[in-house]
């Protein structure tokens, strides 16, 4: 068989088989589960050692298989010893080359980001067989001993009633905590007001300085005022203006999602409070 040939069959094989546990699974998890199950797995794997943790990775019906959730673990050549997803079929495979449904390499990124730093986060297109739809999916990565393990979960787009929701709690534990306690929530991304591809940002108007970015704290305290997109449209000055004549307006812009990690349209539901922009965004299909 071709090099070209088998690299194709490889790929759809793993493919299928990482997905397979999807069209049996009722229930997604949630990021903080996979984080959960993630965390519980690399203590395992370094309590245990590499032989009995994939004998426990690889038991479909054993502690590390949870919903629509599973361990996996390659090696640095991108071989596979354990995957709750489909071990029979997936253990012994090189899938180093295998790409996702963008044609991004995700078992090589996975290895190259977690030389750099022992862990990682990796973001990726993949089939879910619940939905039949291509979708994000996130997958937690460590580096353990020679092998990286990891843990994913689906990442679905959320909605305009999904961003407008979390607009409304936004707003109302502004005006009942008050603005600092909000931004310290707004940034915390492992709180309430960071959910996949949605986030709270906070704007002071008359300073037009970020007060909180959920998807990056970081920008806190810095020049939103001229920050422009990727098309080169001030999106906050916009903002801005339509909140001088109305406490509530919408504004579409181009944005890198945090999730497929591409710039992608953009729609933000955007609140005056006091002197305080509050907004939230969704992508758009």
């Amino acid at each position: 068989m071709k090099q070209s040939s088998m690299t194709r069959t490889v790929a759809a094989v793993a493919i299928a088989a990482l997905t397979s546990l999807g069209a049996h699974a009722a229930e997604r998890a949630t990021a903080r589960e996979a984080q959960a199950l993630f965390e519980r797995a690399v203590d395992y794997m370094n309590q245990n050692g590499p032989e009995r943790a994939f004998a426990a990775f690889n038991d479909r019906q054993g502690a590390f298989v949870r919903k629509d959730l599973y361990v996996f673990v390659i090696d640095d050549k991108g071989v596979y010893h354990a995957s709750g997803a489909a071990p029979e079929a997936l253990v012994g495979l090189t899938v180093l080359n295998t790409t996702d449904a963008a044609g991004n390499p995700l078992f090589r990124e996975m290895i190259e980001r977690t030389r750099v730093s022992p862990e990682a986060t990796v973001r990726y297109m993949w089939l879910n067989r619940v939905t039949n739809k291509v979708e994000p999916k996130v997958s937690y990565v460590r580096k353990v001993g020679h092998y990286v393990l990891g843990v994913g979960y689906s990442a679905p787009r959320a909605t305009a009633d999904d961003a407008r929701a979390m607009l409304e709690r936004a707003v109302a534990l502004a005006r009942a905590e008050g603005h600092a306690a909000a931004a310290a929530r707004f940034n915390d991304r492992r709180g309430d007001f960071v959910k996949d591809d949605l986030y709270v940002f906070m704007v002071d108007m008359d300073s037009g300085r970020f007060e909180a970015m959920g998807m990056n704290p970081a920008l806190s305290d810095t020049d939103a005022l001229g920050l422009h997109d990727a098309a080169g449209h001030a999106l906050v000055a916009e903002m801005i203006a339509k909140l001088q004549a109305a406490d509530e307006a919408a504004v579409d812009y181009v944005w890198r999602n945090p999730v497929t990690n591409r710039v992608e349209n953009k729609r933000s539901y955007v609140r005056r409070d006091g002197r305080s922009l509050i907004g939230v965004g969704h992508y758009l299909e």
